[in-house]
């Protein structure tokens, strides 16, 4: 009897010991650590924006050539809208901009033979509008970017002898030309973003019938006075984003 007993409490340890090395060799699994969402860069967005403009100004006529240039330079701001659709980290989309500033500039007229002396050639650009394709490549919340499409630029241009306009009223042109840039973004929140970039404009020959030197200030009469304007800026600004739908 006491020998069975024996056998069944060493029966019992042998058991024992070998659940605890099942268990000494089994894996250990640890639960897995949250994945962290990747931004998504698809939806639409609207916003604005403020920074500096730096233009020149090129006059010239068909009879006398060079009328000179100026540089007129501030600030602008305005707003900004478009869409983005994004695949992978390649990111593709469409902005429209309006910008609103009040720059002035003037140079003296350089014809050689004007009177009275004093004539300059005056520049005053109000507004800038554009419509470009973006494409650029994410990474998570950063996007980096180029973009380029058309341009358009409203000012007012008008000789001016001592302060003063002659030869007729400022003219009020539109030109057309195209813009191209480049730029960063970063997502702050899922529907807060913030960008910084750079454009370059260039318009081609603007020319009006109002933009007329006279021969009492030229010494002839001429209403074929063209504006040609390039133009680089640096804007900052916020986009609120909406989607991805």
């Amino acid at each position: 009897m006491k020998a069975l007993l024996l056998a069944g409490v060493g029966l019992i340890a042998l058991l024992g010991s070998s659940s605890n090395a099942a268990d000494l060799a089994a894996p250990i699994y640890a639960p897995r650590p949250a994945l962290v969402p990747v931004y998504i860069w698809t939806g639409c967005y609207v916003g604005g924006n403020a920074g500096g403009i730096w233009a020149n100004s090129d006059w010239s006529d068909t009879f006398v050539g060079d009328f000179g240039s100026n540089t007129p330079s501030g600030a602008l701001g305005g707003a900004q809208a478009g869409c983005n659709y994004q695949w992978g980290g390649f990111v593709a989309g469409i902005q429209g901009d309006y910008d609103w500033t009040s720059i002035k500039g003037s140079v003296a007229n350089i014809v050689p033979f004007a009177f009275p002396l004093g004539i300059t050639d005056q520049t005053e650009l109000k507004s800038l509008a554009s419509v470009t394709g973006r494409v650029g490549q994410a990474w998570d919340r950063l996007l980096v970017y180029v973009k380029g499409g058309g341009a358009w630029l409203r000012g007012n241009y008008g000789f001016q002898t001592f302060g003063t306009i002659v030869g007729g009223p400022t003219a009020s042109l539109t030109q057309t030309g195209y813009t191209m840039g480049v730029g960063g973004e970063y997502a702050f929140l899922n529907w807060l973003t913030g960008f910084l970039e750079y454009d370059y404009y260039n318009f081609s020959n603007g020319n009006s019938s109002n933009l007329v030197c006279t021969a009492a200030v030229c010494g002839f009469t001429t209403t074929g006075v063209g504006v040609r304007t390039n133009i680089s800026l640096v804007k900052a600004g916020l986009n609120l984003k909406f989607g991805p739908f």
